[in-house]
């Protein structure tokens, strides 16, 4: 059965076209995907992103558990709000998931309480691993499904939330560096938990909100001129922004240094000078020491049509596949990831890589991505 979220009756009672997304009934767009896409790169737009899952784990040896559960360091979170985005891997070294990790605090300054958020679409699996992995550990893995999530993004985001918040939270907001997140609350009381967190590449906050609080908040962000936006956008501002998507930019079979994501792994020490022994390590070490047998590229196209998942791609080395692939309305032109054979490939619209489309190849650029950042495109894109 499809899942709805809180502010499902808002998305259709502002004429939002639903479609299935992972088992939810989601808004696509509100009437144009590309204003809502241009919205967000020029002012604000805010998403539903309640279909997201709320993890809360609680323990003396939590951060000893998340030691071994992601292959970042969680040894990076020191001070209570901060955030860590990783993978968590199976011993293959695939990827489960990408989550986004918090260091919470506590009353009494105990180091023993850290919040997860993972993809909707792979939330029962997630679970499942996690929970059989925190068990030795006696560490407690609680779902939060009294929560619902907005994320709010664009140039002008932070300010209309701070908005919405009373002094002392709108001073906490404020103050917030990247990738960090504070408990505030609204001018109504509201208690939100203000991540400066995204998925789209501008700047903003994604905020967690009691799930019988959120359309009051979802109708206040509309009275503060903050417009919805749907999937359809989503997805072209994070690919924009060479953000993954989880499912078709990689997945079990594919480690994070095959996905681009080898900035996410810390090949850190424990505290006795080993090797810090999370899951997926071993494939990683060599990985590392010999280089992944596949990589994950950025494509321009020059010419008119659009890049699909699951073209093939031709290059040099071998033969590869589109991943995402996107007509960028910042750009203007088709843009994509591709996972290829390992190997230097040349820059440039004569550098050898082409695209099958429908038996015909055509020459795309290797560019380097993000393919935008800040709202502009980037340098030779």
């Amino acid at each position: 059965m499809t899942r709805k979220t809180i502010l499902n009756d808002a998305h259709r009672a502002l004429g939002a076209k639903m479609v299935d997304f992972g088992g939810w009934d989601m808004p696509l767009h509100y009437g144009s995907q590309v204003e809502e896409h241009h919205q967000v790169r020029r002012d604000a737009g805010m998403f539903d992103v309640s279909h997201m899952t709320v993890v809360d784990l609680h323990g003396a040896r939590v951060r000893e558990f998340l030691r071994r559960l992601v292959a970042n360091s969680v040894d990076k979170l020191q001070k209570p709000g901060k955030a860590l985005y990783t993978c968590m891997l199976n011993p293959q070294g695939g990827v489960i998931d990408d989550l986004i990790v918090y260091l919470m605090p506590t009353e009494n300054g105990a180091d023993d309480f850290f919040r997860l958020v993972v993809n909707a679409a792979t939330r029962e699996k997630d679970l499942a691993w996690i929970g059989a992995q925190a068990a030795p550990f006696g560490v407690s893995v609680a779902e939060r499904d009294d929560f619902a999530m907005i994320a709010v993004q664009g140039p002008a985001a932070r300010e209309r939330v701070a908005g919405l918040l009373d002094a002392a939270g709108a001073q906490a907001a404020g103050k917030l560096g990247r990738f960090a997140a504070a408990e505030v609350a609204a001018k109504d009381g509201t208690p939100l938990f203000v991540a400066r967190t995204g998925y789209t590449g501008e700047d903003g906050f994604e905020v967690v909100v009691p799930v019988d609080r959120a359309v009051a908040l979802w109708d206040a962000l509309l009275a503060a001129g903050v417009k919805p936006a749907g999937l359809g956008a989503r997805d072209t501002l994070r690919l924009e922004a060479g953000l993954n998507l989880y499912g078709q930019d990689m997945d079990e079979s594919v480690t994070p240094y095959e996905a681009a994501l080898g900035w996410t792994v810390a090949l850190d020490a424990a505290a006795d000078g080993t090797p810090r022994a999370f899951t997926g390590r071993d494939v990683l070490d060599a990985q590392h020491a010999a280089g992944a047998p596949r990589q994950m590229i950025g494509l321009v196209m020059d010419e008119k049509g659009v890049l699909r998942h699951g073209q093939r791609v031709l290059t040099p080395q071998g033969e590869g596949e589109i991943l995402s692939g996107t007509f960028s309305p910042t750009l203007g032109k088709a843009i994509a990831f591709a996972r290829v054979p390992a190997g230097e490939l040349a820059t440039g619209a004569d550098g050898g890589v082409r695209v099958d489309i429908r038996g015909r190849e055509v020459p795309v650029r290797v560019v380097k991505f993000p393919f935008v950042r800040d709202g502009k495109p980037q340098a030779g894109i």
